[in-house]
């Protein structure tokens, strides 16, 4: 089964959980400066973090009979990044192949995404591309995932919609199956103001290839049950084409996350209720984990997402 194929069938997939934070609180990494976590998967300790915690949250969907989705930590790993590196596709190729051998470990159903992420910042939207510049910059990340083989591309926090109009485009070129993440606020509207059903719309209608889906991450439940809410989201486009969300545990805006001095964080069965009200209330499929998620957070959120009683 393909994962166009699983979507469709599953009433709910999981999705890892946070890995940035936990591979610096947690066994002390430091990311390179150009393109962060991908370099991890030249270096022995870094590749074998990122094993731990995959692997770990892999086994919290095979508990609970989920299919797993897991991406390459690649988000920085753009043609300007990686040229400023003195590196290559060839980056994105080995962080593939790492993703692909703990794959072949694990005894599950499991699909392997291609991350990628918006040239500027992703909170802010300062760098945003146009539509067209976009399209000519991520092409090359998108058409080097394409050569590499994954199931799936995935686009994350992406907070501008033109640049993600012309990243779903450089994605439906490549000729595999993707979606799109938005950075979502409370009043229902991406971070450049555009509501997520207009963000929808716009992106369904520029693409030849129109996304699988579309997904917001870096965002606590609450937030995201509250811009759905909004009335002008509340069409029939949004009902079909939202999906999913990988949660923070912290319900404060991004701009207050921003400029936190420590990490925040909220207990697993209260962002599993919310989790749980999303899936109710809106129908979403997908659920992962990001900033402030570790295997307690995760567990949570399975057991509620595939129909078992949360522990109180």
């Amino acid at each position: 089964m393909d994962i166009q194929a699983c979507i469709r069938s599953s009433p709910a997939l999981l999705m890892e959980g946070a890995l940035g934070e936990r591979l610096k609180r947690e066994f002390g990494l430091r990311f390179h400066e150009q393109i962060a976590m991908a370099a991890l998967a030249y270096d022995e300790q870094g590749g074998a973090a990122l094993k731990t915690l995959w692997t770990g949250y892999a086994a919290i969907a095979r508990r609970y009979g989920l299919p797993f989705l897991a991406t390459t930590p690649t988000r920085r790993a753009n043609r300007e990044r990686l040229a400023a590196a003195g590196l290559d596709e060839r980056v994105i190729f080995d962080n593939v192949a790492l993703l692909r051998s703990i794959q072949r470990e694990l005894n599950q159903q499991m699909f392997v995404g291609g991350l990628m992420g918006c040239k500027g910042d992703a909170y802010t939207g300062e760098g945003a591309l146009d539509r067209q510049e976009a399209r000519a910059f991520h092409g090359y990340a998108a058409q080097a995932f394409a050569r590499s083989g994954v199931d799936f591309l995935y686009a994350g926090i992406m907070p501008n919609v033109q640049e993600a109009v012309g990243m779903a485009q450089a994605m439906g070129d490549s000729g595999l199956p993707y979606i799109i993440s938005f950075t979502i606020r409370s009043d229902g509207r991406l971070i450049d103001g555009t509501s997520v059903d207009r963000a929808i719309q716009m992106v369904d209608e520029a693409a030849e290839r129109p996304p699988m889906g579309f997904m917001t991450n870096c965002v606590h439940p609450m937030i995201v049950h509250q811009a759905l809410s909004q009335p002008f989201n509340q069409t029939e486009r949004v009902r079909l084409r939202f999906m999913g969300i990988q949660a923070n545990t912290s319900p404060l805006s991004y701009d207050q996350l921003d400029k936190a001095d420590r990490l925040l964080t909220s207990e697993p069965e209260e962002l599993a209720r919310w989790i749980g009200k999303l899936k109710q209330d809106f129908h979403l499929r997908i659920f992962g984990g990001c900033c402030g998620t570790d295997e307690s957070h995760m567990k949570a959120i399975a057991r509620v997402v595939s129909g078992a009683r949360p522990k109180s």
